[in-house]
C-alpha cells in the first residue's frame, strides 16, 4: 500500500487522487481527514463511493494503533502507539477542567541524552514523519471526543525526541495542525520544546507558520548544564541566549524556559538568582518542574519548600510558574516516557 494520507498536504492529496479528478476533491479529502477527523475512507461521504473505494485500495488513512492505554488517578491517559513498522511511541492526554493538553512525540526514542530523563535511556530509533506526528493528535482527539473551539485544546511537542532535530517533519505537521481548513488550531495552542539546538532555533524563527518555542534550561551555569545535558556541549549557554535574543517573537508571544529542579544539583537560591540574571533581557517566562523521578534516574526530587523558595526568587524578576506533575502513577509525567508497562 502507498504512503498514508495523514501527513499529506493539499498538493500531495491531489496527486494521490490521480489524474482526472477535479481539484475540489482534494480539498474535500483534506478537510475530511484533518478537520472532520475521519478514521476510515469509506466514512467520507463528500467523496463519490467509487472514488472512496479506489482510494481505499491504494492508501490507508494512516492512524497508529493504540496498543496500550494507561489511566492515572488524576485522569491523565498515556497511550502506547504502534506505528506501521512496528515501532512504538508514546503520547499523553492531560485533561484539566475545560482545557485538554496532548503531549506528542517527534521521534521514536531520543538522541539527546539528558541525564534526568527516562526517555534518553532509549536512544534514538528514528525520526517520525509529519503524518506520524499529526496522527497522534487525530487519534487521541477521536478517542476522547476532544473539542478545539474556544482554546480548549493545546498540543505540546514534549514527548519522546528532540523536535528541532526533526524540524522538516515538525514544521509540516504544524502547518496542518494550524491550518483553518486542516485541524484548525490557533498558533497560540501549539508549543515545541527543545534542549537548545542553536542553528535550528534560528531556522524555526524564519518560518511564517510555526509553533511557540519552549527551551529546556535546567541549569544556571555552563558547567552544570553540560553535565545534565551532554548535547549542550555543542551549543554554549551564551550562544543559546544570543539565539533567544534574536528570535522574532510575535506580538502576543513570550519565550518559555523549562527548568527541571534536581535536589542538591540546580535548585539552590544562588541558582535561582543566576537564572534571573541570565534571562533578564528576554521577553520570557519560566516553568519550573520538580523532577519526576523514575527507575535508573540518579537524581532526587527537591522538597516542596525548596521548590517554593526557588520560585519566589525567580518571580522577583520574571513570570515563574510551577508545573503540576500529571500521571506520575503511570509514568506519563514529563521525562518519564520510556515505553514502560
Amino acid at each position: 500500500m502507498s504512503q498514508p494520507l495523514v501527513g499529506m498536504d493539499l498538493a500531495e492529496l491531489r496527486e494521490a487522487l490521480g489524474p482526472g479528478q477535479p481539484s475540489f476533491r482534494a480539498k474535500q479529502l483534506y478537510e475530511a481527514i484533518y478537520h472532520g477527523q475521519a478514521s476510515e475512507l469509506m466514512q467520507i461521504s463528500a467523496l463519490p463511493a467509487e472514488l472512496r473505494r479506489q482510494l481505499a485500495e491504494s492508501h490507508a488513512i494512516g492512524l497508529p494503533e493504540a496498543a496500550k492505554t494507561y489511566v492515572s488517578t488524576d485522569g491523565t491517559r498515556r497511550y502506547l502507539l504502534r506505528l506501521d513498522d512496528g515501532r512504538t511511541v508514546e503520547a499523553v492526554l492531560m485533561p484539566e477542567g475545560e482545557r485538554d493538553t496532548i503531549c506528542i512525540s517527534s521521534q521514536a526514542g531520543c538522541a539527546v541524552g539528558c541525564t534526568f530523563c527516562m526517555t534518553a535511556l532509549l536512544g534514538l530509533e528514528r525520526n517520525l514523519t509529519a503524518g506520524e506526528i499529526v496522527a497522534q493528535v487525530l487519534l487521541i482527539s477521536q478517542l476522547n471526543g476532544l473539542r478545539r473551539e474556544g482554546g480548549r485544546l493545546n498540543i505540546v511537542m514534549m514527548g519522546q525526541g528532540e523536535p528541532l532535530l526533526n524540524l522538516p517533519s515538525v514544521l509540516k505537521a504544524t502547518r496542518i495542525l494550524l491550518d483553518p481548513a486542516g485541524f484548525g488550531l490557533s498558533p497560540r495552542r501549539v508549543t515545541v520544546s527543545t534542549v537548545g539546538i542553536v542553528p535550528k532555533i534560528a531556522e524555526l524563527g524564519r518560518e511564517p507558520v510555526r509553533p511557540k518555542l519552549a527551551i529546556s534550561l535546567n541549569a544556571s551555569t555552563e558547567e552544570t548544564r553540560q553535565e545534565l545535558m551532554p548535547v549542550t556541549r555543542k551549543y554554549s549557554l551564551s550562544d543559546l541566549l544570543a539565539a533567544c535574543k534574536a528570535y522574532p517573537l510575535r506580538p502576543w508571544e513570550k519565550l518559555s524556559f523549562e527548568y527541571v529542579l534536581l535536589k542538591g544539583v540546580n535548585d539552590s537560591d544562588a541558582d535561582a538568582r543566576r537564572v534571573v540574571r541570565l534571562l533578564a533581557n528576554l521577553n520570557c517566562k519560566v516553568n519550573l518542574i520538580a523532577l519526576n523521578a523514575g527507575p535508573e534516574i540518579p537524581f532526587e526530587t527537591p522538597s516542596p519548600e525548596r521548590v517554593a523558595s526557588f520560585q519566589q526568587i525567580v518571580r522577583r524578576g520574571l513570570p515563574c510558574f510551577l508545573r503540576k506533575p500529571r500521571g506520575l502513577d503511570i509514568y506519563a509525567a514529563c521525562g518519564q516516557l520510556k515505553l514502560s508497562a
